[in-house]
């Protein structure tokens, strides 16, 4: 089960080598120390060798999942990604910013998955100017609704849980975005028609079994963002798509997650 550390007396590297030995989360604290979520393979020895420190700095608490146990986080707080800044429901908020409601729908901005795809959606939506979007899987609508926020006109947004799109309506409704996104339930072979930009962030094998689908949705030389993909299943899920005609353009990481920017060859 992932724990929590708080390290005190860290360098100002200390959150990028969490990252590195695979912080599912992390934060700079205000009195300086550095807060993380730590997958339980990692020993708080091996975090204080990282760090140059000894164990007497790092400290060990239990955390709990967000989710049923497959989302964990230090706590909800604001986030900025980018050009995006995501902020949950009640606090203090500035012009532009993503609110969302506290559930169970995946998707707080606070994931290294969900980071993956906004800073791709960020840059893609920044260069290429897609005058649509489809959001497969959209839990909680993070993606959906971040892109709008980024400058895409309209949103399709969908998911086989019923309960994941009434929580994506209700923040569509609370950032007054619910008249230009369209929600539907069911998978990419639901619905109709292609889309210049296509995200997915779901798990590895999903995104392997739904891929003829969810190539047969993106539009011509359109773009496709996937994550929620560990480093080890990589290039499974690249050979899953290029075999389809889609080319792998881009990666990032994070931790021991990727996510993957490809464009349909047709």
């Amino acid at each position: 089960m992932p724990y929590r550390v708080d390290v005190a007396g860290a360098g100002g590297d200390a959150f990028d080598r969490l990252i590195e030995l695979g912080a599912i989360d992390a934060d700079s604290l205000p009195d300086g120390r550095v807060a993380a979520v730590m997958p339980d393979n990692v020993p708080s020895e091996q975090i204080a060798g990282a760090l140059g420190l000894g164990l007497e700095h790092v400290t060990v608490s239990p955390v709990s999942a967000r989710d049923a146990g497959s989302v964990w986080v230090l706590g909800l707080r604001p986030v900025r990604v980018g050009r995006l800044r995501i902020v949950p429901a009640g606090m203090a908020t500035e012009d532009g910013d993503l609110q969302l409601l506290d559930s169970d729908a995946f998707g707080t901005g606070l994931h290294p998955t969900t980071r993956l795809c906004l800073e791709a959606l960020d840059e893609l939506i920044g260069t290429t100017r897609p005058q649509t979007m489809l959001d497969v899987g959209t839990g909680s609508g993070v993606l959906a609704l971040g892109s709008l926020l980024l400058g895409v006109p309209r949103v399709t947004g969908i998911d086989t849980d019923p309960q994941a799109l009434d929580v994506a309506a209700k923040n569509a409704r609370l950032n007054q975005l619910d008249g230009r996104m369209r929600l539907v339930e069911g998978g990419a072979d639901a619905i109709d028609g292609t889309w210049p930009l296509v995200a997915a962030n779901v798990l590895a094998a999903p995104l392997i079994e739904m891929a003829p689908a969810v190539v047969r949705r993106v539009g011509h030389h359109g773009h496709l963002i996937l994550s929620g993909i560990p480093s080890s299943a990589r290039e499974e899920v690249v050979d899953a798509y290029r075999h389809l005609g889609m080319q792998h353009v881009g990666a990032a990481s994070s931790g021991p997650w990727i996510g993957l920017v490809l464009r349909s060859s047709w």
